[in-house]
């Protein structure tokens, strides 16, 4: 395990190195003036220019800008804006509450997507399994912004059971409704995907050996058919995490939840690729290491895996 964890971590490097090149080129090589508009309606005079060119290299050559950008990434310096925020700052602010507002999302499409995916797996074909596939189907077929208006809607406006809007403590209590709405398309898949599951191993060799036995029906399920049919959900689980802080977006401009999706909005409007590039990267290095954690957890749920 051991010396497949550190092949595993090398192979981070030139990943790593890749897709942030490949990041930094393509926020970087966007047309556009990065200075319009910084000066008001009047244009940005020539020695300004001049002087924000030479403070953020853009005077010189792609790859000599990316190694200076890496440099500065190594020692935990991820720049500043045109404006002389630090960039640091923003994401030290941001990205707290987007982690939370994650998270959240993905305990409910976890514990609500694999409870419903154990049930409808064990007794298809019934009424129980016919409502969750309706169900799914329903939450992958609405976009998300629809789902959040109705729920800000109902339970905010008119039931008067939550807050509308998230405040700016953040609190994992007010993330509740916010975290469903923007795991709710996963946890469709996950339902999906636990019941074909579970549905598949419970006619394996294995179970059939353990009923036959005389094991109880829940060592049955819960120790040998379980952790079988969770490899895929982990793999689903897993890659979500950073896909639900980058789709954040949506659900964080319904419920006013000052995170990543914001700052990403606000930076490409006003032409801040420092800040986009640097928000992007972070969600890079969440991306690789859930992913090690996956490949980890794969030797845990089977036996049969073993990493030499």
């Amino acid at each position: 395990m051991g010396r497949y964890l550190v092949r595993r971590l090398l192979q981070l490097v030139p990943v790593f190195i890749g897709t942030t090149f490949l990041i930094y080129w393509l926020v970087w090589s966007v047309p556009g003036d990065p200075f319009a508009g910084k000066c008001g309606e009047r244009r940005c005079p020539e020695q300004y220019v001049t002087y924000m060119t030479e403070k953020f290299h853009l005077d010189q050559p792609l790859l000599v800008q990316y190694a200076n950008y890496m440099r500065n990434l190594l020692t935990g310096d991820f720049g500043e804006t045109f404006s002389g925020r630090s960039v640091n700052d923003i994401i030290a602010t941001a990205y707290p509450n987007t982690l939370k507002l994650a998270l959240v999302a993905l305990a409910i499409e976890a514990v609500i997507g694999l409870v419903a995916g154990v049930l409808t797996g064990l007794r298809r074909n019934g009424f129980l399994d016919n409502l969750v596939l309706v169900s799914t189907m329903f939450l992958i077929a609405l976009p998300i912004f629809v789902i959040g208006f109705v729920l800000q809607w109902v339970l905010g406006f008119q039931l008067k059971l939550i807050s509308t809007t998230v405040s700016s403590e953040v609190k994992f209590s007010e993330l509740i409704v916010p975290g469903f709405v923007l795991g709710s398309a996963s946890m469709a898949y996950v339902a999906r995907l636990a019941r074909t599951s579970i549905a598949e191993n419970r006619r394996a060799d294995y179970v059939r050996t353990a009923i036959a036995k005389g094991l109880p029906m829940r060592r049955v399920v819960g120790v040998h058919l379980l952790r079988n049919s969770l490899i895929p959900v982990v793999t689903l689980l897993g890659t979500d995490l950073g896909a639900l802080m980058g789709g954040a977006i949506v659900t964080e401009g319904i419920f006013n939840v000052n995170g990543i999706g914001r700052q990403v909005y606000r930076a490409i409007t006003t032409k801040e690729s420092a800040t986009v590039v640097s928000i992007v990267v972070v969600l890079v290095v969440i991306y690789l290491v859930m992913n090690l954690l996956v490949d980890l957890l794969y030797a845990a749920l089977d036996p049969r895996i073993r990493y030499e």
